[in-house]
């Protein structure tokens, strides 16, 4: 078949005609309003990009493994899946190590053994000469023990410590100096400002920030700078927002890379490594299996964006100690993006891809003006401790929590679509829930709350949905109402009435009347007066914002369900009225 004109078939397409046609097809509604995203880092996202918008930009045109580095530090996309042992003891960790090795795992990181002498880092590393190791919460002896061990007896593959070199300068100094080939010493801790409420731009600004101090601190010691760089890792905490979080890690070590060269730095020695772990933020302890869907969408962000190592959490580590199950799930999400899906096939597959592009130029443009920022503050370690950072994590944070809180950013099974038969209190570890914030902590309080109240006293509050007229409103508002609603964990029952005194009829503790605007004031006088004539103080609610609220009111609605109703503020209201309290 000839196809040498195909092409020509299909001339080429102004970026005018196309915006001519979508606004034809708006019918004179608000082109920003409905198509254009405003990202909580100041980006407006545009509902399509063409070649013109990276027109200019250098970095697509570098090759996987060439500086800067944008299209990955790899020509290959494949990475190391790592595997968070907890646990102290070390010959039992040691053991579960090996296990997971033999089940795919290719690096161990334990997170919370230690060691304090040499006979326990020997337990720790039995049987994992092969395997690159890493040790989470290693200080200053565990840095001398494993320096002596090295040194004493070289190992194939790597070590690596998550110790932050900001600490202590002056040992880090000393680290670099004496450090044999195979450890890695050094972690700048990039994960604690996403899990701390920070944008994206903010999160590899403050990281790029962190690792230009040390670059400063090593310079001022006469350390080298490639041998600065190389004895660092970077770790960052992956979130749920797919293409920004490509872009991110793209963009981090094309920023990275430039800074190691403005030191002085070779360009092979300003490859950035980076480990991505799977966001603790973004995991709900309730419908908690939703947690393996947000990882395995997380994992493949990280693997798209060119990570080195990735940890896929366990989907219930947020509420309990993973079992075997739950970290042979996280193992095997891994596995099978690289085995199955190929992911690791392609280095920087998304490469050319016009939004990407244009995404990992803004990300990279903006994180390095909030580097600069801290900078001209005094440099990272005088910006954290004036509270410049802190203060800056604060807002971000607010304005996250405030997007959860009204449901325009949603946990599945948490703040939308709640399970309401699910019940949580008997699986958690109430030690858990402590230490780390994540976003959808304040819906899971309504629903805990709601369930120690029948704990305590065996009853769990019933709401009535009572459907009645209009069809097409009746079962809209009903929905609403469910879905709003089961976010506290209430009991609650649909029932569709034609006849409207015998909705009180059920004795519920609640009933949210689901109808159209023009019918509810009748509606509301006949329940009221049913409700009288029985005795009965039963609250009553209207699912809906109607014109007619006033005179509701006057009629007995004690509140009103709608959009722009603020459900973490609702539910604690009804909660209270109903007799559920801390």
């Amino acid at each position: 078949m000839d196809t040498d004109h195909l092409l020509q078939e299909f001339p080429p397409v102004s970026t005018q005609s196309w915006e001519e046609l979508i606004r034809k097809d708006l019918k004179g509604a608000d082109y920003a309003g409905k198509l254009i995203w405003q990202t909580e880092e100041g980006l407006a996202v545009k509902p399509y990009y063409r070649a013109e918008d990276v027109a200019g930009l250098e970095f697509p045109d570098a090759r996987p493994g060439a500086f800067p580095y944008a299209r990955g530090a790899r020509s290959t996309g494949d990475w190391r899946i790592r595997e968070e042992i907890d646990g102290v003891d070390c010959e039992e960790v040691n053991r579960a190590a090996h296990s997971a090795v033999i089940a795919g795992a290719g690096e161990i990181a334990y997170v919370a053994a230690s060691f304090e002498n040499a006979s326990e880092l020997n337990a720790l590393l039995a049987n994992l000469e092969e395997i690159p190791v890493h040790f989470e919460n290693a200080g200053v002896p565990q840095l001398r023990l494993l320096m002596e061990r090295l040194n004493a007896r070289q190992r194939p593959a790597p070590v690596s410590t998550g110790w932050n070199p900001l600490t202590d300068l002056d040992f880090a100094t000393k680290v670099i100096a004496a450090a044999p080939a195979p450890l890695i010493p050094f972690t700048i801790h990039g994960e604690e400002f996403e899990e701390s409420g920070a944008t994206t731009v903010e999160e590899v600004g403050f990281t790029l920030a962190a690792g230009v101090d040390f670059l400063a601190a090593m310079k001022e010691r006469s350390v080298d700078a490639n041998r600065a760089a190389a004895s660092t890792t970077f770790s960052f905490s992956i979130g749920a927002n797919y293409f920004f979080q490509i872009a991110k890690l793209r963009a981090f070590r094309m920023m990275w890379a430039q800074a190691v060269e403005s030191f002085g730095g070779r360009r092979d020695s300003a490859r950035a490594r980076i480990h991505a772990r799977t966001s603790r933020w973004n995991e709900t302890i309730y419908d908690p299996h939703v947690n393996i869907l947000r990882s395995t969408t997380e994992a493949m962000s990280a693997a798209l964006g060119g990570a080195d190592i990735i940890t896929v959490a366990p989907f219930d580590e947020c509420y309990k100690a993973p079992d075997e199950a739950s970290r042979r799930l996280a193992r095997n999400t891994q596995i099978i993006l690289k085995r199955e899906a190929l992911l690791s096939r392609v280095a920087d597959p998304g490469a050319g891809s016009y939004c990407l592009e244009a995404f990992t130029d803004f990300i990279a443009r903006e994180g390095w003006k909030s580097m600069q920022a801290i900078e001209a503050a005094g440099g990272y370690r005088k910006a954290l401790a004036d509270g410049i950072i802190a203060q800056a994590l604060e807002k971000s944070l607010a304005a996250k929590e405030k997007a959860v809180e009204s449901r325009r950013r949603i946990f599945t099974g948490t703040s939308q679509h709640a399970n309401i038969s699910e019940r949580a209190l008997e699986r958690i570890d109430p030690s858990r829930l402590s230490g780390r914030r994540r976003g959808a902590w304040m819906y899971e309080e309504l629903r805990l709350r709601t369930e120690r109240h029948a704990e305590r006293t065996g009853k769990t509050p019933r709401v009535l949905l009572a459907e009645y007229g209009d069809a097409k409103m009746r079962a809209a508002r009903s929905n609403f109402a469910a879905n709003f609603l089961a976010c506290a964990g209430f009991d609650l029952v649909a029932k569709r009435f034609t006849v409207a005194d015998r909705i009180p009829a059920s004795d519920p503790d609640l009933i949210v009347l689901c109808s159209s605007d023009p019918e509810y004031l009748a509606l509301t006088i006949e329940v009221e007066s049913r409700l009288r004539m029985l005795g009965r103080e039963t609250p009553v609610i209207v699912a809906g914002s109607p014109e007619s609220k006033e005179q509701l009111e006057a009629a007995g609605v004690a509140d009103f369900i709608h959009i722009r109703s603020n459900p973490i503020e609702v539910l604690t209201r009804w909660q209270q009225r109903l007799g559920i309290r801390d």
